[in-house]
Parts: C-alpha cells; structure tokens; sequence
C-alpha cells in the first residue's frame, strides 16, 4: 500500500512539473507575440514622430533659403549693413513664422541684423553649421543658446553674392520647446539622441539631457544643466525584442521595448519606449490560464481513475451548483441591465440640468443687464418722439428738407434699437444645434454691445482689438457669446473700485488655433487654480446676484467645443482669461 502511495506520489510530481513547463512555454509564447505586436505599434509611432520633426525643420530650412534668395540680403551681405526696411521684413517673417531669431551673418561670421536682440558680438565662425553654409549648402544645428536660454536647432541657408561666391548666411533659429509641444499627450515615450548619446528632444522632460554613456557633446549643446545619465538601465533581449529596464520617473515606463531609427537629415536618432507591461500581464494570465486547464484536466484523470463511484453524485452537485450559479447570474444579470437604464436615464437628466444651467445663466445675465438695456431703448425712443414731432412742425410749414433729415435720423434710431433687440433675442433662446463656422470676431461685437451699457454704468472703457483678417472657428454661435459676455462682465465686476477701469478685448490666429483674450486692470485672481470650480466666486456676500458659475460653464462650453480656457494674474497687473478654439480649415488656408 505505501507502493502505491509513493507511486501516486511520484505519478503526480511529474504531472505538476510537465504543467508547470508547459504553462511556462504557452507564456512565453504569449509575451513573445504580444511584443510583436507592440514593436508594430512603436515602429509606427516612432517613425510618425520622426516625419513630424523632419516635416517642422524642413519649413525653417525652406525659410532660411528664401530669405538668402533675397536681393536686399545680397545688399546687405556686400555692404556690411542693413537697411531699416529689410531688418523690418525680417523682424516681420520671424514674428510670422514663430521663429526665435532671424539673423544675416557675413563671411567673417561677424553678424549683421539680429531680430532677437542687438548684435553681441557673437562670431559664428567655426560653427559647423556656419561652415557648411559656406560651402555653399545648407546648414543645420542643435544647440543651447545661451543668448536664448534654451535649447534651439539652427539653419543656415549661404547668401549668394553677384560673383556667385558664398557672402554670408542667414540662420534660423528654433525652439525646440514648441516642436515638443505637440508630442506631450502620446502615450509612448519618444526622445531623439545625437551622435553623443544625449537625449536632446523627448515628450518626457525627465529624459532630457540624459545619456546612456558619458557624452562629449558639442559647445553649448547641454548649457548649464547637468547632463544625468538613465538611472539603473539594463538592455536585454527577448526574441530578438530590445527590452529596457529603467527608472527616470512617473511618466516612462520601468520595463519598456525599445525601438530606434536614424534621421540622417536631423543628425539624431528617433528613439522609442513602450511599457511591456500589458504584455507581460496578457502572458502571466495566459500561462495561468493553461496551468488551471492543465490541472483542472489532471484533477479530473484523478477523478476517472480513483473515484469513480463518487463521480456520478459528484456530477449531480456540480450540474446543481451550475444550475444555481446560472439562476444567480440571470438575476444579476437583470440588475445590470435595470441598473445600466436608470443610468441612461440618469445621464440624459443631467445633460438636460446642464444645459437648463446654461440657459439660466444667460437669463441671468439679461436680467443683470435688464435696466441698462431700458435705458439703452429708452433714449432712442424718446429721440424719435421728439424728432417725429418736429418733422409735424417742419412739414406744416413745408419745410422738407429738414423733414426728411428727422425721418432718416429715426430711422437709423430704429435700425438702432433693432439691433440690440436681435442680439438679445439671438442670446436668450435656447442653442441646440450642432457645432458650426462661428465668425469670432463678429460673436466679441455682439457681445460687447449687450454689455457696453454696463460698462458705461461703471465707468470702464471696453477696448476691442480685432485682427487683420476675419477669425472663422468651430463653435456654437450662442454659446460662444455667452463665453464672452461671462468673461467681459467678470473683468468689469472685478474693477470695482479701482483707479483705472479698462477691459481688453483681442483675438488672434496661431497654428491651427484661435486665441481669444480678455484682460482688466483690477486687482487679479486670489487663487487661480479655483476659478473654474463651481459657486466659487471672489465678490462679496450682497455685491453681485451671481452664484459662482459663470466661469464655470463658460470652461464646460468651451470644453464641448473642443477648445481651451485658461485664467492667470497678468504680469503687468490685473487678470488675464484666454479662450483658444479650433480654427476651420479654410480659415488655416487662408
């Protein structure tokens, strides 16, 4: 008997250790797959982030060579010095462009108009940059500036004499901080390394000025920040796959597959992290589900083999158990689906609370305005009653001349009145359309004639600034006047009492973004990081009929227009709120 216990013994030993390796295959063999997966993936990011920086250098390089092409910076080349007129029209391609700096530099290196700053003295001879442009091709640098004081890529395109000799170079300076900005919301980890091995672009400022070996980078390329090695990197393979293990903070992966591509054009090397550890996590359960296969398989050989008696009422509690567990689930399941309606129902309630408390706000604010919109409409109506009964006194003694002066002063009065009626009424109804092409500019006039009144009251001068060109963006047209009128009617709440009353009103297109800002020379914002927070609210108990929502659902409604709303103490005094929405294509055309 104890023979039979050993062996059984001995049987199951076996059992357990083929299970356990074959648990062990079936996950590595998951793990293995789902890296090629994610290495696909990455592949594809890494390479998109590549095309993004090549596709940004590639319109300063395009820059850099038009303006050596032309025919005043030949001029200046060969004089030695600017005229007045070119520094303008590079002072006004830079401020186009979003460059940093736009310089013209003659063959000694020596500079000669800088749209930054006043020329330093600064030599750029021997810049390898400075020294390919003179050999007749275009440069391109990355660098710190410490004229800038900050990390920057430089292009120089060569200004071509008469002669056909090389007279000097423009060069372009970028900052690397806006190319960054676009990258910071992708999930993968991206940074791109020089020929040193330093990390000088990343969408994880913790990865920046790192290096995987001691550096020797080029002048000026680290400035004064410490060049920091990975903490703790370890490089591994895993079928074929480059797995890193590193701690460089919250936001990199400690356990990432990594991927590289050269950028022969930038000089650099595209690099990617992406966590593993959704990999290793579909393997672990992948081989944990094989393991409780396997075992549950060898547990019912067991069963066969060593009770088989016990197997039919076995069977019997098993199907009862099912049976109930089923009859658990079907309630459950019904639960769920009664629970799942309530929440639709629920969520369709507050999508309508939600816009009853946008539509209450603006009743709110119409009735703030109510007594200056009676004035308003009162003077020109008792204009026109006196002017109607002067054109009866001029017309009985046929004077029709000046009867005709009366009736178009009237009617201008009406058109007058008519207007603000209309954008009341535009105002106070309830929007329900979808988004659509919203002029800006013509939403901020509106606007500002329903509260101009207001701010006659309170002695505040609106100041508008409109832009060169019409502002298209993507919005609802009633919703975004009430955005506006919150904003405007805030800044002239928070002026009461102070020396100087004056709100700010312009608006700009930058990128594929317009900004909208509104500023007011009042005391600011005690606590900027709570402005946005519902009820909450700076003025007196008894000052204002507000409740502390204006600005909170003016940042829901620009929110559902895929934009952004930002507040902050502006550095010359006073508050500061910037509204940025899309622009349509058309308008980015343009």
């Amino acid at each position: 008997m104890d023979g039979g216990k050993a062996r059984r013994g001995l049987i199951g030993l076996v059992f357990v250790t083929l299970v356990a390796g074959f648990a062990a295959g079936v996950g590595w063999l998951g793990y293995s797959s789902a890296l090629d997966e994610i290495e696909r993936r990455g592949a594809s990011d890494l390479s998109l982030a590549v095309d993004r920086l090549e596709g940004e250098l590639l319109r300063y390089r395009e820059l850099a060579v038009l303006t050596a092409d032309r025919p005043a910076a030949q001029q200046a080349v060969a004089r030695g010095s600017a005229t007045a007129d070119f520094t303008q029209v590079l002072q006004s391609i830079a401020d186009k462009t979003g460059s940093l700096d736009l310089l013209l530099v003659d063959a000694q290196g020596r500079e000669i108009v800088t749209i930054d700053a006043p020329a330093d003295g600064t030599n750029h001879s021997g810049r390898p940059y400075f020294e390919r442009a003179l050999d007749g091709a275009l440069g391109l640098n990355h660098q710190f500036s410490s004229r800038l004081g900050r990390r920057v890529f430089v292009v120089a395109a060569p200004v071509f004499g008469t002669d056909g000799k090389v007279g000097g170079a423009v060069i372009v300076t970028i900052d690397v901080d806006e190319i960054e900005a676009s990258w910071r919301g992708d999930s993968s980890t991206v940074f791109f390394t020089d020929a040193s091995g330093l990390v000088f672009l990343s969408n994880r400022s913790e990865l920046l000025y790192r290096a995987r070996r001691p550096p020797q980078p080029a002048a000026g390329t680290g400035g004064d920040r410490p060049i920091e090695p990975f903490v703790g990197i370890r490089s591994g393979q895993v079928d074929g796959h480059d797995i890193w293990a590193l701690d460089a903070g919250r936001y990199v992966p400690r356990r990432a597959l990594h991927l590289s591509q050269e950028v022969p054009g930038v000089g650099m090397t595209g690099e990617v992290l992406i966590d593993v550890a959704p990999a290793r996590m579909l393997a672990s359960l992948q081989a944990a589900v094989a393991l409780v296969l396997c075992l549950l398989f060898g547990s019912v050989l067991s069963w066969v083999f060593g009770r088989r008696r016990v197997l039919a009422e076995a069977n019997r509690q098993l199907e009862a158990r099912v049976l109930q567990r089923t009859a658990e689930l079907e309630t459950l399941n019904r639960d769920l689906t009664r629970e799942v309606a309530e929440r639709i129902a629920a969520e369709a309630r507050l999508k309508q609370a939600q816009a009853d408390l946008v539509q209450a706000g603006k009743l709110s604010a119409l009735g703030q305005m109510s007594a200056g919109i009676s004035h308003e409409l009162n003077q020109p109506l008792m204009a026109i009653r006196s002017f109607a009964e002067n054109a009866e006194t001029f017309l009985e003694r046929g004077q029709t001349q000046v009867v005709g002066q009366n009736l178009a002063r009237i009617s201008e009065l009406a058109r007058r009145m008519g207007r603000i009626i209309r954008n009341l009424r535009a105002f106070a109804r309830q929007e329900s359309e979808a988004l659509t092409d919203v002029d800006l500019c013509a939403v901020v006039e509106a606007a500002l004639e329903m509260a101009s009144t207001k701010a006659a009251q309170m002695q505040t001068e609106l100041v508008w600034t409109p832009p060169e060109t019409p502002i298209t963006v993507r919005g609802g047209e009633v919703r975004l006047q009430q955005v506006v009128l919150n904003l405007v009617t805030n800044a002239i709440d928070a002026m009461e009492g102070a020396a100087t009353r004056r709100v700010s009103v312009s608006a700009a297109a930058s990128g594929k973004r317009a900004v909208l800002s509104v500023r007011d020379t009042g005391p600011g914002i005690a606590e900027p990081e709570r402005i946005f927070d519902p009820f909450y609210s700076t003025k007196q108990v008894g000052q204002s009929e507000g409740m502390g929502l204006g600005l909170s659902i003016s940042y829901g409604l620009v929110q559902s227009f895929g934009g952004q709303i930002r507040g902050r103490n502006h550095e010359d005094g006073g508050a500061e709120f910037m509204v940025e929405l899309e622009l349509v294509e058309r308008a980015i055309a343009a």
